[in-house]
């Protein structure tokens, strides 16, 4: 089905918006960082990319009203955390505000001391460069200041129409 969605001040149908975009695979991150009693947070992130690479920023999506977003801006860090194909359990307990989604998980600090989370297949340790208001997101701007992947990791998780799934490498 085709839909033109006309001038900018037509009425839009956002929830078409979102089904033809949730066509596009996103990555799937967990954004860690400590709250000002030091306190680990994290948040589930479907809009994570590389920016640049000189210098090298990295850039995510977190909505305007996040409360774990902005626990974590606070300290002015934030780990990135890459998941797995099989970790999707990890994906849905930060993609929910509340709770103590720390409880039970093992995790050690990066070198900026933000939460790492065990097994991810790769975590980009970052200081906030920027935040900018965009639409119902801020979008925030990392610098990159340490990084690392898994040796072997080849299935990374992703989003795509609703669902989280694997990126497999083929054999």
């Amino acid at each position: 089905m085709l839909v033109y969605c006309g001038d900018v001040t037509t009425d839009f149908d956002s929830a078409y918006f979102r089904a033809v975009l949730g066509h596009v695979p996103t990555s799937v991150v967990v954004i860690t960082g400590c709250d000002k009693d030091a306190q680990p947070v994290g948040i589930t992130i479907g809009s994570f990319a590389s920016v640049s690479l000189d210098p090298p920023l990295v850039g995510f999506f977190p909505g305007l009203h996040s409360r774990s977003w902005a626990a974590i801006k606070e300290s002015g860090k934030f780990c990135v955390n890459v998941l797995g194909a099989d970790q999707e359990q990890l994906c849905w307990t930060f993609a929910k505000e509340g709770d103590d989604k720390f409880a039970g998980l093992k995790w050690s600090p990066s070198p900026t001391g933000q939460p790492l989370l065990d097994g991810v297949i790769a975590s980009i340790d970052c200081v906030i460069e920027s935040e900018t208001v965009t639409g119902d997101h801020f979008f925030v701007l990392g610098r990159v200041v340490s990084l690392e992947h898994a040796v072997g990791a080849d299935d990374a998780m992703v989003f795509f129409r609703g669902k989280v799934t694997g990126a497999h490498l083929p054999s």
